[in-house]
């Protein structure tokens, strides 16, 4: 008997199992979508707890799958869950689970890489950017092929308050290989720092949760399972267009074990490129002889402000592309290379 005054918790009617589901639907993970199933429910409420309260929040699950996280998504009693799918196979499975919570569940057959998510939730949720993050969340065991480009793809939604930021500082709550998340989380100094590290922390809190051992999915990947939690910050640590950030953090990095000045190196066009990759490094004050996995988050705002700085006076700056540059030349030197005449047999014996 419900107390007096007290909404009862929602709970899910007597359901098959996951694997049941797959069975009766005859579902098969696919390798070409890096597709691992999470049978236990165990870890997916463990999972599910990491994003926080979840009673009346409005939730989004990218990639639901067989629906073992949705399963417990909708157990924390969410006002409403919107599901994103892009197999076909598992719709019939997800219809079942919305037919089993009324009113509760929509599904969208569809790619998370291009689903507008700026419509995805009720516009009363909105809330401003300063103030504590809106009670919308997204959740999602992620295939490993799709992961790093989404997340790149997301922080620079945070960057621009747009996509599901719309709505304010919407929190993540997302499964990555346990490499990845250990970049993601990285501090300086520490060998998994990269530039998801500072793409990503310099945008959010970022979180390692926990790692889900790789034989509790279906089929087992090669790896283990991070799960990490993002939620964005009120002040980025770098104020600068989240391009720039992203051009001067990849440059840094692209030399990972040579000293930092070796990546600085590729910002420019080869002609000047000493003095103006000198002229950077002493307005940002940073050591040339740092590795890049050692400057501090600091030390990457000085030097985006410095190459901001150094854009503005010469905006061509901006759009200069090293790899082109040194593909254009791998090109012109090929065409003068064949363009010489061949030597003749007596030539080659002198």
């Amino acid at each position: 008997m419900a107390v007096p005054g007290k909404v009862a918790a929602f709970r899910l009617p007597p359901l098959p199992t996951v694997g049941e589901i797959i069975k009766l639907f005859r579902l098969k993970a696919l390798k070409q979508l890096s597709q691992n199933f999470l049978l236990d429910l165990r870890l997916t409420d463990k999972l599910v707890r990491q994003a926080g309260e979840l009673k009346n929040a409005h939730v989004c699950e990218v990639g639901p799958g067989p629906g073992g996280i949705t399963r417990s998504i909708l157990s924390a009693g969410v006002e409403q869950l919107l599901l994103i799918e892009k197999d076909p196979r598992f719709i019939p499975g997800l219809k079942m689970l919305s037919e089993a919570a009324p009113g509760k569940v929509r599904i969208v057959h569809g790619d998370i890489l291009t689903y507008n998510m700026e419509k995805a939730f009720p516009k009363h949720l909105k809330k401003n950017w300063e103030d504590e993050p809106p009670d919308i969340h997204i959740i999602g065991n992620l295939p490993f092929s799709v992961s790093t480009p989404l997340i790149v793809r997301w922080l620079e939604n945070v960057s621009k308050k747009d996509g599901p930021f719309i709505y304010g500082r919407t929190q993540m709550t997302l499964t990555f290989q346990k490499e990845v998340a250990e970049r993601l989380t990285a501090n300086p100094g520490g060998r998994q720092r990269s530039r998801l590290s500072i793409m990503s922390q310099h945008l959010c809190t970022v979180e390692n949760c926990f790692v889900i051992p790789g034989q509790a999915f279906v089929p087992k990947p090669e790896v283990d399972v991070a799960v990490v939690r993002f939620t964005p910050l009120v002040q980025p640590k770098i104020q600068q267009p989240f391009k720039l950030v992203e051009k001067v953090v990849r440059s840094v990095f692209q030399f990972r074990r040579k000293y930092c000045f070796r990546g600085i190196e590729t910002l420019f066009p080869e002609s000047g490129r000493l003095k103006r990759t000198e002229q950077l490094m002493m307005t940002a004050n940073v050591d040339p002889t740092l590795r890049p996995f050692q400057l501090s988050m600091s030390q990457f705002r000085n030097l985006c402000n410095a190459y901001r700085k150094m854009c503005d006076e010469d905006p061509s700056l901006f759009v200069y592309n090293y790899r082109e540059e040194l593909r254009l030349k791998k090109k012109t030197d090929l065409l003068i290379s064949t363009s010489q005449p061949e030597q003749t047999e007596e030539e080659n014996q002198l």
